[in-house]
């Protein structure tokens, strides 16, 4: 049986967790998370992390691998993928790697480069200037970043401004060194659906988060640190249920924010897996479960 790796990559609620499972067990499997915010442990309930059932079902991997106050990032992610995907190797198992984060797929792929190192003082001076008046400049310098950045995420935002000033070039030219799309590997799936059918399943998904206590399982990351942590703290779901907790919204409109910010994010997601990686699609037909998607996933396999 072939030992080759796969790779599923989509949007949001496109189901590719479920399908990974299903693929996993028809394989012989194990699968590597390729989920920025999995990493971190107690951010479970947001990040529709697998349950301990899945996971006890099925082996995975760079899932709980760090804490709240602990710093992680695409050069550790690459670093634990890798040698993931050689421990599930020496075992004779299927490696699969399943995610959304787009940038944790092409630096697995295509290495990464040289991005300038952070600069103390002009960091402080970003953080404290308005975000409309970074998202004017990046707009201004570096139209096709804009278009990429996750705008609501002050962080990433602040990082491009940050390296646009530091070298005088576009931060989409040269934050890894690439240029073009990735050398993506044959097995690499993009799963895809109709996007109407796609935002009822955010939707869904949403609802489902919050009847499960989204914003109290918030609560106690809180008190855990999650606000000292500034990648954790923009995860969605968890940055608007902080703001609710923090005499923001009320839980109604808190749920809607969350659907209207995950779809947005879908759509970044597709933009990116679009232009950014080679991806053979997978489209997944409205209505049908993932046990069909898997078995044309299979059958493009060969």
């Amino acid at each position: 049986m072939s030992t080759a790796s796969v790779y599923l990559a989509g949007a949001t609620a496109s189901g590719k967790s479920a399908l990974a499972m299903r693929l996993a067990k028809r394989l012989g499997g194990e699968i590597i998370s390729v989920d920025s915010m999995q990493v971190y442990r107690g951010l479970d309930i947001g990040t529709a992390k697998p349950s301990a059932a899945d996971q006890g079902e099925v082996r995975h991997y760079l899932i709980d691998v760090a804490g709240l106050d602990e710093p992680f990032d695409v050069a550790q992610f690459v670093c634990l993928a890798k040698r993931a995907e050689e421990e599930v190797r020496s075992r004779g198992a299927r490696p699969i790697f399943c995610g959304g984060t787009g940038l944790y797929f092409r630096a697995l792929f295509d290495g990464l480069g040289e991005s300038p190192p952070g600069d103390e003082s002009l960091r402080a001076e970003l953080e404290a200037a308005p975000l409309e008046s970074l998202l004017d400049e990046l707009a201004a310098r570096d139209p096709a970043a804009f278009e990429s950045v996750d705008r609501q995420n002050r962080r990433r935002v602040v990082r491009a401004v940050e390296v646009i000033r530091l070298t005088g070039r576009t931060y989409s030219s040269q934050r890894t060194g690439w240029a073009g799309p990735s050398q993506a590997p044959e097995n690499l799936f993009c799963v895809t659906h109709d996007p109407g059918d796609l935002a009822k399943r955010i939707h869904s998904r949403v609802d489902a988060m919050f009847e499960r206590g989204l914003i109290a399982e918030t609560e106690r990351l809180a008190k855990r640190g999650l606000r000292d942590n500034r990648p954790a703290r923009q995860a969605l779901g968890y940055r608007q249920a902080l703001e609710h907790l923090d005499g923001g919204p009320g839980v109604a409109e808190t749920v809607e924010l969350v659907k209207s910010r995950t779809r947005q994010f879908a759509k970044r997601q597709r933009t990116w897996f679009r232009n950014q990686m080679d991806c053979q699609l997978l489209e997944w037909p409205t209505g049908k479960a993932e046990e069909a998607c898997c078995e044309r996933l299979l059958g493009m396999l060969g």
